[in-house]
């Protein structure tokens, strides 16, 4: 129809430009989920979600948490998500996106500044676009840039409390925030430091509690924990001071106005949680391949690994991105091209995720396979 030609015509510049996105299926060996830990397909979260189903708790909510949605699995998970994490109180959202949203929409004041990494995830920039406060973007994991915006903002007569928005690790680059430098700026600004645990909660830090777990425990921390990723269900827990948390539930929008995620669900995280603290040689696994990985992309690609479990493959154009992935999927590979504008333009890479769905023959293959193809798409 002519009154959709606008939109026809912008979905043809995306695909002229090779941004185009398409839904497809999971396919192949696994190296772009953020299944890490495999709990996702795990025997024990089947065997919970039958018991949880069997001794009566609901699939579904029924309705907002405020009104006849919330269920005894979602306090019973935030109480014990707070006494994992180490925090005075949680809250659990249906999703990491709704969670930043909720926190940086209603937290942050009129008077208050928010600085934000630059590569920071979308879920927070659309949070901060609907925040009152002012923002500004600090160069990537220059924690001196993040101390002058703070500083200039206070020169220029900045009343308010300052905001600190960082990913511990970073989901398209693989490498970590300078979080101990970042709180010591929080603190003498008396400020609050936001962390997005996302890729790092299961995975990295004292049992699985995340990079910021190093730090202890801190009054000016907000911390949230995506529960969809190692931890294998769905949501997130947003973990701090109790105050703040029980601000959001009076004052947050998207939690007030949202049905409550799935009481199954949160009776499944509180399994994960349990999983991190009784199956700790899944973590140890894990770090043995990513070191395995790191060891192989030196000898066949000859790649300097960031240590990471997401490594990014940089390749330049969006064009070239699609036909190394394409032909790394055509070897049974499920490897996705990475593209602006959810990465910088110049900037569109493979990311490779590195699980436990993988043993070392897969990436030993896939990386053989990498080799050849970079070397066969050389521009």
């Amino acid at each position: 129809m002519a009154i959709f030609d606008d939109y026809a015509a912008a979905l043809l510049r995306l695909e002229e430009k090779a941004q185009l996105r398409k839904l497809m299926p999971s396919f192949g060996v696994d190296f772009t989920s953020n299944d890490f830990l495999s709990f996702a397909n795990s025997d024990r979260l089947k065997s919970a979600a039958i018991s949880a189903i069997e001794r009566g708790v609901p699939i579904g909510s029924g309705g907002s948490r405020l009104l006849r949605g919330n269920h005894p699995e979602h306090e019973a998970l935030e109480g014990e998500a707070a006494a994992f994490f180490d925090a005075e109180k949680a809250l659990y959202f249906a999703n990491g996106y709704l969670a930043n949203f909720a926190l940086f929409s209603n937290l942050p004041s009129r008077n208050d500044l928010i600085v934000f990494d630059k590569l920071i995830h979308a879920s927070v920039r659309d949070g901060i676009l609907a925040s009152r406060a002012i923002s500004v973007g600090a160069l990537h994991n220059d924690s001196n840039h993040f101390d002058a915006l703070i500083r200039n903002w206070r020169e220029q007569g900045g009343k308010g409390r300052p905001w600190i928005a960082v990913e511990s690790l970073y989901s398209m680059d693989g490498d970590k925030a300078p979080l101990a430098e970042l709180a010591g700026i929080a603190a003498r600004h008396n400020g609050i430091l936001v962390i997005d645990e996302a890729h790092a909660t299961a995975v990295l830090g004292d049992g699985g509690k995340g990079l910021a777990a190093s730090l202890g425990s801190r009054e000016n921390f907000l911390i949230l924990h995506a529960c969809g990723k190692a931890i294998g269900v769905s949501g997130a827990l947003l973990t701090g001071p109790e105050v703040l948390i029980t601000y959001l539930i009076n004052r947050a929008r998207p939690f007030i106005c949202s049905t409550a995620p799935s009481p199954l669900m949160a009776a499944l995280v509180r399994e994960a949680l349990c999983m991190l603290s009784e199956e700790p040689q899944r973590r140890k696994s894990h770090a043995r391949l990513v070191s395995f990985a790191g060891d192989e992309m030196v000898r066949l690609t000859n790649t300097a690994p960031n240590g990471s479990h997401i490594q990014p493959i940089l390749l330049g154009s969006s064009a070239r991105a699609n036909t190394v992935a394409n032909a790394l999927q055509k070897n049974g590979f499920d490897i996705r091209a990475i593209r602006p504008p959810t990465v910088p333009n110049g900037t569109a890479r493979l990311r490779l995720s590195f699980t436990l769905n993988v043993d070392e023959q897969h990436v030993t293959e896939m990386l053989t396979c990498l080799a050849r193809t970079l070397e066969d798409t050389q521009v």
